[in-house]
């Protein structure tokens, strides 16, 4: 009987994409992936930016919805012909991290308002 399971060690746990894009990222940025493109005469060009996880590090099914939808989206865009780009951005969470950022200060001793 051949066994399909994987050895619990083949992954590392948690993964660590560093040593999968120090391999891969100067190709993409050679083959232009970061790039729409010429825009066509008479249309706009497409953007998405794709925003990064938010600082708890907590990723939900809504991280899923909003990243197919926003594919979709893009694949639709370059179907029609459209020059489109899918272009990693800036974060998002700025509720969440301003929420973080006030607990680490009142562990540390330090009112808001005294720093405002």
């Amino acid at each position: 009987m051949i066994s399909t399971a994987m050895e619990p060690s083949a992954f590392d746990k948690p993964y660590d994409p560093h040593g999968v894009e120090n391999r891969w990222y100067p190709r993409w940025e050679e083959q232009g992936f970061f790039h729409a493109g010429e825009a066509k005469p008479g249309r706009a060009p497409y953007c998405i930016v794709i925003p990064p996880p938010n600082i708890t590090g907590s990723l939900h099914l809504g991280h899923a919805l909003n990243n197919t939808l926003q594919d979709i989206l893009i694949r639709w865009r370059r179907m029609r012909g459209d020059s489109a780009l899918w272009l990693p951005g800036t974060d998002h969470a700025g509720i969440a991290t301003q929420n973080v950022v006030e607990r680490q200060l009142h562990q540390a001793g330090t009112d808001r308002e005294k720093i405002g």
